[in-house]
């Protein structure tokens, strides 16, 4: 769309052999246009109309000599329009987790973004409507529930226009709904920030649609929450405690005895769980002695099969930000190379190469190694160790290996590159991680101040001159 700011205007033109005889005259980057009335009142108000708007310092379509206010009231929308059209236009190739995030964000704020909530539907009905069906682009050809239906035409109904964001007061109905979930009590910090990120793209799309002539949410103030990046070192089980947890893990039935290696990947090769569940015997070097490696290139996050589009549970994805087709070696200790090695011995691996899989072949899902993962750790700490959140999550292990590679000097570059996490990111997460560094810094900078002293002469305090003798 070209716009001008040149906009000149020319006095009216009667022309009374015409139904409608006065015309309105101006002209946008040398193009003219004209507009004629029935009446010279009526014209004088429309040409009044137009230099406000250019003496506001509007911008005018080149095309139709139009203010673009006036081109978006045309095409105004709601808010429940422009939500769903932007997720459909970025939904071809997204990651089905990242689509899930979009709806999720949009379902939080939606309902709250109406003209009116008489005749809602119960909160919880209107949420899931939106979040599984309003913007799963996935389910728009299906047949929704009635009740679904329902819901989805009153939200479309009740929606605000998106014009309604030129006021902060709507815009500040926005944040509120964002900061809180559904019960009413606070979002986390890290959940309200990820939504507001989702939000200022979509203000972005609207500019770029012309629908808004900025982004809202910066003219609006607004404190965003704190957010804790660095990782609580109480969540960090030692070494000795991960051994023993991933033993008490064989002793968890058939289920617990294939899953030992599948916890000591996260451990040992710091790997996330949704790289475990699809590593296939082909991506590992196990010899008999000594350290292995694994080469990892895929991702298999479970989303649910209404996300994916394939239709499976699991969405079949590269490295986590890594692009489409990068691999990450990872060398394994001989600890791991051992439990990798009896696994295969005992339970082969799935015609697809996976080592990891369910009784029928199917792949590993957190249901199932949660429940695993939760009496292990009953059996091995004690009840009040139980209460606090050290190992609470197998990806606990995650990190418990991670701050042991820190903690044991090796090069944080190093560390960063096996676990496929940036520098920055690593250091910044792992910071309340390092334990001993303070010493062992410490011991590095006295021998460095050793070696220099015994290299320059210490200075000889001049000799005792005795008393005074006064005068």
């Amino acid at each position: 769309m070209a716009t001008s700011y040149k906009v000149q205007f020319w006095e009216h033109r009667h022309r009374p052999d015409r139904r409608k005889p006065f015309m309105v005259r101006w002209s946008v980057a040398g193009r003219e246009f004209s507009e004629s009335f029935l009446t010279k009142t009526q014209a004088d108000g429309r040409k009044a109309e137009l230099i406000t708007a250019a003496r506001a310092g509007e911008p005018f379509d080149v095309d139709r000599g139009l203010p673009l206010s006036e081109l978006r009231k045309e095409k105004q929308v709601t808010w429940y329009q422009l939500a769903r059209n932007y997720v459909e236009k970025r939904w071809s190739g997204a990651p089905a987790k990242t689509r899930t995030t979009w709806a999720d964000a949009l379902a939080t704020v939606t309902f709250e973004l109406v003209k009116s909530k008489a005749g809602m539907p119960d909160r919880r009905v209107v949420r899931r409507a939106l979040y599984s069906w309003g913007f799963n682009v996935n389910q728009w050809s299906k047949e929704a529930p009635p009740e679904i239906e329902r819901a989805l035409a009153w939200v479309a109904k009740n929606s605000v226009l998106v014009s309604a964001f030129e006021e902060p007061k709507t815009v500040r109905r926005l944040l509120d709904a964002l900061a809180v979930k559904l019960d009413g009590k606070p979002a986390a910090a890290t959940v309200t920030l990820r939504k507001r990120r989702i939000v200022n793209h979509i203000f972005g799309y609207a500019v770029e649609e012309g629908l808004l002539v900025v982004n809202p949410l910066p003219l609006v103030q607004w404190q965003p929450p704190e957010v804790e990046d660095e990782l609580d070192p109480g969540v960090v089980v030692n070494p000795e405690q991960a051994a023993l947890l991933m033993a008490a893990v064989g002793r968890q039935g058939r289920r617990g005895a294939r899953l030992v290696g599948f916890f000591g990947c996260i451990y040992y090769a710091w790997m996330r769980p949704a790289e475990v569940v699809n590593l296939k015997i082909e991506r590992c070097h196990l010899p008999a002695q000594g350290w292995g490696r694994l080469i990892l290139d895929e991702t298999r996050p479970r989303v649910g099969s209404s996300w994916t589009d394939d239709g499976t549970p699991h969405d079949k994805r590269g490295l986590k930000h890594r692009a489409a087709k990068a691999t990450r070696p990872v060398p394994i200790p001989p600890e791991l190379v051992a439990i990798l090695r009896a696994h295969i011995d005992a339970y082969g691996v799935a015609p697809d190469g996976r080592l990891f899989r369910t009784s029928r072949d199917g792949m590993v899902q957190e249901s199932g190694y949660g429940v695993v993962w939760k009496r292990a750790r009953t059996e091995v700490l004690s009840p009040a160790d139980c209460a606090t959140p050290l190992g609470r999550r197998p990806y606990d292990l995650r990190h418990a290996g991670i701050s042991l590679g820190l903690n044991s000097g090796v090069d944080p570059t190093e560390v960063a590159r096996r676990a496929g996490h940036s520098v920055a990111v690593m250091l910044r997460v792992y910071a309340k991680c390092l334990h001993g560094t303070e010493d062992y810094a410490n011991e590095l900078i006295s021998q460095r101040l050793a070696r220099s002293s015994r290299a320059v002469p210490r200075a000889v305090p001049p000799a005792d001159p005795g008393p005074d003798p006064g005068p």
